[in-house]
């Protein structure tokens, strides 16, 4: 088995497609009580329109703290990818987390909600992340197959 830990996160396609495309190179979340460590993979649902799994990237690093300690940590950084967008996704939240992307890779055929829910009845993505464990339906008949490809 892996070692690391795997978590599915939920993005909108035009900043899914940012992180894909060598763009965005920070993901802005608001801190929800999950302690995601560095080097943790990330699975990628795009919501909105398209609503599948489309790719994966490793968390490089992740800084927790307020809003204004997460901006002013993303502006410190030239070419970060991060615009005001995001800042005004995280204000307002108690914590928040910037997870570093590294890594990125798109799978070679995104799974759509609709194909997930025929192999996983009930299946919902997450409204922001949650933790994959590799023994469930999700890893074993999707992702490890997606990352084999």
């Amino acid at each position: 088995m892996e070692e690391r830990k795997m978590y599915l996160m939920s993005i909108k396609p035009r900043y899914a497609y940012r992180i894909f495309a060598g763009i965005k190179k920070y993901e802005l979340r608001r801190w929800i009580g999950i302690n995601l460590e560095p080097g943790s993979i990330i699975v990628v649902y795009a919501s909105g329109k398209v609503r599948a799994l489309i790719g994966e990237f490793i968390a490089g690093k992740v800084v927790l703290g307020t809003p204004e300690k997460i901006w002013e940590f993303i502006r410190s950084i030239p070419s970060g990818g991060v615009g005001l967008e995001d800042k005004d996704y995280i204000t307002g939240s108690k914590s928040a987390m910037a997870i570093e992307v590294v890594k990125p890779r798109l799978y070679k055929r995104p799974i759509e909600l609709r194909e997930l829910r025929m192999l996983i009845p009930g299946f919902n993505p997450p409204l922001s992340f949650r933790e994959i464990d590799y023994g469930e339906p999700l890893y074993r008949l999707l992702i490890r197959k997606l990352r084999s490809l």
